[in-house]
């Protein structure tokens, strides 16, 4: 669990490395991180009683969730500040690919005796998984569409939406007294991963550049 939190905190949004072999805007969507993943903890309080009934409602203890808040978060977004702050021109974006490999390969090292003992009841997630990542991109597209969105801020928006940050919610499943939940969640992350792969040659087909259509009168 320690060793965990330390991989996760410097490349949990994974998404920004997508966003940007797709051409999409990475500086953007860099700068909302922080902010959009401090919404999706305080939101995992409320939406987890509210989707999992009364039973969930005692699962979810505040101490790993206060745990992953700060050292996922507030930890890495202060060092990221300071580090900024004392050394302006320095360029760590090489280091996101490397860590993100080193991640992966943890996490599902750690979790593959239970997936691989769960079988069939972790392979019948990936359909709704797969939907997911559909529904959404699809969202993306309308939206940045209707919106009249640049290129750039389009793609960023459509990749957004279409990945949940899995990992995040990691040290939390952790904490659960449900031997599958971590294993749903690397199984989600895996899911996403690949996603990621396909939207990066998708999404530019999708959200061409070129001259926007003149507003309606």
């Amino acid at each position: 669990m320690p060793a965990l939190l330390v991989l996760l905190a410097p490349c949990v949004d994974y998404v920004v490395a997508f966003t940007a072999l797709a051409g999409g805007a990475r500086e953007q969507l860099l700068a909302a991180t922080p902010l959009l993943m401090l919404l999706q903890m305080l939101a995992l309080p409320v939406l987890v009683p509210l989707l999992g009934g009364g039973a969930a409602t005692g699962l979810l203890s505040p101490a790993p969730f206060l745990r992953a808040l700060v050292l996922l978060i507030l930890l890495p977004l202060f060092a990221a500040a300071l580090l900024q702050h004392i050394v302006p021109a320095l360029d760590l974006s090489p280091a996101m690919v490397p860590l993100m490999v080193l991640t992966l390969l943890a996490v599902v090292a750690s979790q593959a005796p239970r997936a691989l003992g769960a079988g069939s009841a972790l392979l019948a997630l990936v359909p709704v998984y797969v939907a997911f990542l559909v529904l959404a991109t699809a969202a993306g597209v309308l939206i940045s569409r209707l919106a009249r969105l640049g290129t750039a801020s389009a793609r960023a928006v459509t990749f957004s939406g279409a990945t949940r940050n899995s990992l995040v919610v990691l040290p939390l499943a952790l904490a659960l007294p449900v031997p599958l939940a971590p294993a749903v969640v690397v199984t989600q992350t895996l899911v996403e991963l690949v996603g990621m792969v396909v939207l990066v040659r998708l999404v530019p087909r999708l959200l061409r550049d070129g001259p926007r259509p003149p507003a309606r009168p």
